[in-house]
């Protein structure tokens, strides 16, 4: 979100002028930044003149959206207490507790997204 929120307040950005704004190094930011390339939001261009650049309104992209693309589905289908499917036949203890809090949480995320004010991203290194 770091990376998305110091596009948005620039043009074509070098990965190492990007990894500098944001307080990390360029060779995380090489992999943050693919799956943000992949989900269309960012476009690279390689080579001297080359750098990473905003591709979408940053309204349009919610915070869950985000997470998913660099971490993958937020929805496993595993159980919460054990390494294999939880199903309603046989579910764990938690099962139900843990699908509506996740449930709630998903749909927080989701509404929210990475241009809103309410969320607090820090740019530059960390403190």
């Amino acid at each position: 979100m770091r990376a998305l929120r110091a596009l948005a307040q620039a043009d074509r950005t070098k990965g190492s002028a990007l990894a500098e704004l944001i307080g990390s190094t360029p060779g995380f930011v090489s992999q943050v930044m693919n799956p943000l390339v992949k989900a269309g939001w960012v476009d690279s261009e390689p080579g001297p003149t080359g750098g990473y650049s905003l591709k979408v309104k940053l309204d349009d992209v919610s915070v869950l959206a985000v997470i998913e693309a660099v971490e993958g589905a937020t929805v496993t289908g595993l159980c919460v207490l054990a390494d294999h499917p939880c199903d309603e036949s046989g579910s764990c203890a938690m099962h139900v507790p843990w699908q509506r809090a996740r449930d709630r949480l998903l749909r927080e995320l989701a509404a929210v997204s990475v241009a809103d004010d309410s969320i607090r991203v820090v740019l530059g290194p960390r403190q």
